[in-house]
């Protein structure tokens, strides 16, 4: 019975030496896709895998670190999150104060076409030629006179 008890613990203890532990390509795999939706706070238009700035350097070790450490992707996204805000993502969430980002294009696009509907269904207005008074007759000819005077 000593030996069947002796024998349980055992396996037990090596239970957690059984649980497979990533690799380090699986490892590097991983960061790198979780690099690529997370945003260099330095280079703003780049993700920390693109990016050689120290601190995307540091971001990037840091995302190793979770990794490791057995976070999955998203657990390690909500954690950079946490970290740094909404601005560290490269698709940020929709949300309130973000609406303004999200639905502005279209709201811009809907009003030009609005616009441009408007305008081109708008009839032209028809100008009535009416001929010169004399008095307007006059006026042009003394105008024009003087222009070719100047010239």
């Amino acid at each position: 019975m000593k030996i069947f008890i002796t024998l349980i613990i055992a396996l037990l203890i090596s239970l957690p030496a059984l649980a497979q532990t990533p690799s380090e390509a699986d490892i590097e795999l991983r960061a790198k896709e979780v690099g690529r939706s997370i945003r260099c706070v330095v280079c703003q238009n780049q993700s920390i895998d693109e990016s050689d700035a120290s601190l995307a350097q540091d971001m990037r070790k840091l995302v190793r670190a979770r990794i490791r450490a057995g976070d999955s992707n998203d657990e390690v996204i909500n954690f950079m999150q946490d970290r740094y805000g909404d601005f560290v993502l490269l698709k940020p969430p929709v949300q309130t104060n973000t609406y303004l980002l999200w639905f502005a294009p279209a709201i811009l696009l809907g009003f030009f076409l609005i616009w441009y509907v408007v305008r081109v269904r708008r009839k032209p207005t028809k100008i009535d030629a009416q001929a010169l008074s004399t008095d307007e007759m006059k006026q042009f000819k003394k105008l024009t006179a003087e222009q070719e005077n100047n010239t």
